[in-house]
């Protein structure tokens, strides 16, 4: 990350959306709406902040983007796929594009923090001596190095959610969707793993970032998709400060800081 991230600038390339909500409406059995007319597009390459109160419709908005639930009414486009149209057996691999970092972390309790990061790339086919380095790197970056043959058991809570973001991110999704993914970790390690989702948004992997913490969107300055009650509000932040604000200028020089 040798050019840090002080400029301000999200990309939003002229190029076919690969994520795009049409009007859409979400409610649970027969409850109330809890999305209502949400109409947005995603681009390659774009970082957006899903923000907004407690209840107000973010967990679900990310539920639909990683194929959890299906609209109540509205069409989205996934990857250039209608989802209404798309066969179920094709469901897969879409996910397969798509990384999730979950609130509650769902790592698999019998697992080891190797395995459960390792596991979307051994899902892909790839072999222990092809993803073993980076695994470990990505363990070691996180702060995880000494905890890699550690079971979620054994592991903090700030410890499983690092393991769920290595996991996430492992494989370089073409999309990566995070809920909360500093919900549980300190200030310093926060700074730290937001280095890692937007040295992976450089890379060209579309971001959305569910969080409370306004310090962290404003430090950024990328823009939102503000949430309140279901409703939808595209916000866009005012220039960032200096890199400096947050030590963001450059990670070049942190022995141990991998650049994926």
């Amino acid at each position: 990350m040798s050019d840090g991230f002080g400029q301000g600038k999200f990309r939003s390339p002229p190029i076919n959306a690969i994520v795009k909500f049409e009007s859409v409406h979400m409610a649970y059995g027969k409850g109330a709406d809890v999305l209502r007319d949400i109409s947005f597009e995603l681009s390659p390459g774009d970082f957006r902040f899903l923000t907004g109160p407690s209840g107000a419709g973010k967990t679900t908005l990310l539920k639909l983007l990683y194929l959890a639930q299906r609209p109540t009414q509205g069409q989205i486009k996934l990857f250039g796929n209608t989802l209404s149209q798309t066969p179920r057996q094709e469901l897969p691999h879409l996910r397969r594009r798509i990384g999730v970092v979950f609130q509650e972390f769902r790592l698999i309790d019998h697992l080891t923090s190797f395995e459960n990061v390792a596991l979307p790339l051994r899902i892909a086919g790839k072999s222990l001596e092809e993803y073993r380095p980076d695994v470990v790197e990505l363990l070691t970056w996180v702060g995880l190095g000494e905890r890699i043959h550690e079971k979620p058991s054994a592991l903090s809570g700030g410890e499983q959610q690092r393991v769920a973001i290595a996991r996430a991110v492992v494989a370089k999704p073409d999309l990566l969707l995070a809920d909360e993914p500093t919900g549980n970790v300190d200030p310093e390690m926060s700074i730290r793993l937001l280095r890692l989702f937007l040295e992976l948004n450089k890379m060209g992997t579309t971001i959305v970032f569910a969080t409370h913490d306004r310090y962290l969107v404003e430090a950024v300055g990328a823009p939102e998709l503000h949430l309140t009650a279901g409703e939808l509000d595209q916000k866009n932040m005012p220039p960032m400060p200096p890199a400096s604000a947050l030590g963001l200028q450059d990670t070049s020089d942190h022995p141990g800081e991998s650049t994926l």
